[in-house]
């Protein structure tokens, strides 16, 4: 007569395959924690505001060819000088300093964070100082940025985020030429016909580009206000991006 015998596992062995699966486990998490925050790190746009630039900014189809080439002097421009190893400052200027220019001075930071391109200032100013629009603020807080009123009063300071841990981009309504602008060797981007008239010499530049935008004002107090704000918040994200989309870095 044969048997056969079943061999069990000492008390060592389990506790050695025990131990060996929960570092396994605990192996697992911590690759998960870390390609999340690899993740954040190379995506570093709140979420809402990463979703909206890729549902609404990246197609640049429905820009016409006549516009390209007036945004493809700012790329030039900002390609110039990164080869020259300085700093690129886009001041956007309209009169009041208020919506257009305040939306091209923030989604032009965030464009060239979004495509990696360093050394870039952006700012904005108008002929006149008034404040930056509570409108043009609820448009990019609808678009996905973080938002503080950090002095409140008749021309608050706002300090925008497009990442969480992302830079604090200042706006408030100023001149132009302010002491918060660079005072030369930047290039100065019209964005109304009114300042571009205005302006018909930007002391300082040595570059000017007109991309002159409707204004939303026209539709305040109607019912089509925030759609209004919206659009003019979209068209100008979209034309920031394809210039930084063009500049090689």
């Amino acid at each position: 007569m044969q048997y056969s015998f079943i061999a069990f596992d000492t008390l060592e062995e389990r506790n050695f395959k025990f131990i060996n699966h929960y570092y396994h486990h605990l192996m697992l998490i911590w690759i998960q924690i870390l390609l999340i925050h690899f993740m954040n790190m190379t995506n570093p746009f709140n979420p809402y505001l990463d979703k909206y630039i890729k549902a609404n900014v990246l197609d640049f189809s429905e820009i016409p060819a006549d516009r390209k080439e007036d945004l493809e002097k700012i790329a030039a421009y900002v390609e110039s000088k990164i080869k020259k190893g300085e700093t690129a400052e886009l001041v956007y200027i309209c009169t009041h300093n208020s919506r257009r220019s305040h939306f091209g001075q923030l989604w032009a930071a965030t464009a060239a964070a979004y495509y990696g391109i360093e050394n870039i200032k952006t700012y904005s100013g108008g002929t006149e100082a008034t404040a930056c629009n509570e409108r043009s603020v609820g448009a990019l807080l609808r678009a996905g940025f973080t938002v503080q009123n950090t002095t409140g009063g008749s021309n608050p300071v706002y300090h925008f985020q497009y990442a969480e841990n992302g830079p604090q981009l200042v706006a408030f309504s100023k001149k132009y030429d302010d002491e918060a602008n660079p005072k030369n060797g930047f290039c100065a981007i019209m964005t109304c016909s009114s300042a571009d008239e205005a302006c018909p010499v930007v002391f300082g530049a040595t570059a000017r580009v007109s991309t002159q935008y409707k204004d939303p004002k026209a539709f305040d107090g109607t019912d089509q206000e925030a759609k209004m704000y919206d659009e003019r918040c979209k068209q100008i994200a979209t034309e920031t991006f394809y210039v930084f989309s063009l500049v090689k870095k």
